[in-house]
Parts: C-alpha cells; sequence; structure tokens
C-alpha cells in the first residue's frame, strides 16, 4: 500500500492532472494498492477565501471571483476530455449553486463565521478530486472518488480541527478498497461528529496523507510537490541548497517546527 499526495502546483490544470495519471498508473503496474490524496487547483482556496471575505464586506466582486473559479474548473474539465462525465458536469453547476446561495446569505447578514469558512474553503479538494478520479477512469484507470469528510471525524474546532483517531483510523480501514481500485481521496478536509465540514488547518492535504497512510498501515507516504525534496535550506534564499538524501522522522519534526515549509508539522506524527 502507498500513498500519494499531490498539491496544488502538481493539479494546477489539465497538462499537469495528466502528468499525475502518468505518475499514478505507473506506480500502479507495480502496487495494486493506492491511496491518491489531492490538494484544490493551485490557488484555488486563496480564491475561495478571497471570495468569501469579499460577500462578507457586500462587495459585488466575489460573483466575478465566484464565476472565475467555475470556468478554471470547467475548462480543466474539458481539456481533459471530460465533457461527456454529465455527472461531473452536474456536480459543478451543483456546486456553483450551492455557493452562489450561501454568498448571497453571508452578504445579507455581514458576517463570515468560521464554520461557513471551513464549508467553502474546503470545496476546492473536492472540486479537485472528482475531476482527478473521472479522469483515471477516462484513462481505465478505476478509481474511487473518496470524500474525506465522511471518513476524517474531527471536534469541532473550525480552521484547524483536531481529528479523533480511533473513529477516523476504522473508518478508513472499513471503506478503502485495497483491492486494486486507486482511492482518490480529498486532501485538507474532515467533519464532525455531526456532519459539519471541517479543515485540518495549514499544510492539510500533507496531513491527510498521514493520516491515511497510518490507519492503512501504508508501506510508503509520498509527498508531490514542485520541488527536489527536502534542501539543505530554502532554495529561494541559498541557491546552492542541495536536496537531503534521507532523514529520520525526528529529524524531519524538528525541521518542520522550525520553519522548513517543505514539511508541515501536524504531517509527522501521524507518519
Amino acid at each position: 500500500m502507498k500513498v500519494l499526495k499531490f498539491g496544488g502546483t502538481s493539479v494546477a490544470n489539465a497538462s499537469r492532472i495528466k502528468e499525475v495519471y502518468s505518475i499514478v498508473s505507473k506506480q500502479h503496474k507495480a502496487d495494486k494498492k493506492l491511496v491518491v490524496v489531492c490538494s484544490a487547483l493551485g490557488g484555488v482556496t486563496d480564491e475561495l477565501i478571497k471570495m468569501s471575505k469579499l460577500a462578507s464586506l457586500r462587495d459585488d466582486q466575489y460573483k466575478k471571483v465566484l464565476q472565475q473559479i467555475r470556468q478554471r474548473h470547467l475548462t480543466c474539465i474539458l481539456d481533459l476530455g471530460l465533457n461527456k462525465d454529465k455527472e461531473l458536469l452536474r456536480f459543478m453547476d451543483q456546486t456553483v449553486e450551492s455557493f452562489s446561495d450561501l454568498l448571497h446569505g453571508i452578504s445579507l447578514v455581514k458576517e463570515l463565521s468560521l464554520r461557513t469558512l471551513d464549508f467553502i474553503s474546503g470545496q476546492g479538494e473536492v472540486m479537485s478530486s472528482r475531476i482527478v478520479a473521472s479522469y483515471f477512469n477516462h484513462q481505465k484507470l478505476k478509481s474511487d472518488f473518496i470524500d474525506a469528510r465522511k471518513l476524517v471525524i474531527t471536534d469541532e474546532n473550525f480552521g484547524s480541527g483536531k481529528v479523533d483517531f480511533k473513529i477516523t483510523n476504522n473508518n478508513i480501514r472499513k471503506h478503502i478498497d485495497q483491492k486494486g481500485r486507486v482511492s482518490v481521496v480529498t486532501g485538507f478536509i474532515g467533519a464532525t461528529n455531526d456532519g459539519e465540514m471541517t479543515t485540518l488547518g495549514r499544510g492539510g492535504s500533507d496531513y491527510s496523507a498521514a493520516i491515511f497512510g497510518a490507519a492503512l498501515d501504508a508501506d510508503e507516504i509520498q509527498i508531490w510537490t514542485d520541488v527536489d525534496g527536502v534542501l539543505t535550506a530554502d532554495p529561494r534564499k541559498v541557491k546552492k541548497a542541495i536536496p537531503v538524501g534521507s532523514m529520520t522522522y525526528t529529524e524531519a519534526m524538528e525541521m518542520s517546527h522550525f520553519g522548513a515549509k517543505v514539511i508541515h508539522p501536524p504531517t509527522i506524527q501521524p507518519a
């Protein structure tokens, strides 16, 4: 069993998603048990938050941002040749419609609660994972879309939900197919016992991958990103930084706590 997590830059558009398919299909030939955890399309989470805040200020620009988000996802769907996937297109229309209704309500009351912000900001992962799962199946790689809200149970600390690992691990072991189909999972999100959507905080999709990897006793958790690995320094500041070949979990934990953005602190503990 392997868990592969793909960040926003890795699923930013159709060409990147095709590269994700290439990586996953090659690994699937060697290991039939794969879980793929997806972030939102690159930058979409920030746009969802921006849209929500504009609505709370009664700034009608939120409608323009919503349409930009809609168009970006539709363009991705069309570029991947998924224009005949009626269920996917219907899901996108329903999502945008629910956004529109919710944002109108936020605008009327001029209030954006953490609960509402979690519901909106976590939808990027739902949309991207639906697209990725649909494309995998379109390419004859049998895949299931897995909504983490049904498996990852947290408390009501909206914005940074604390995971109930006992319930979550049991849910994941019961519902993840380990017999050959690829499970495409929404990163970053979970839900309370009452079904209220929560987000897992900064680096949430990495954390999701570690949660699923630990629950399934995976052989590997792979974090795919747009840099070559963990480097000796921030390459934006130190041009001659080089990749670290290997490190212990303790070293990785220390680096993440002291600000290395390539690994987020919560990710290490489940791993």
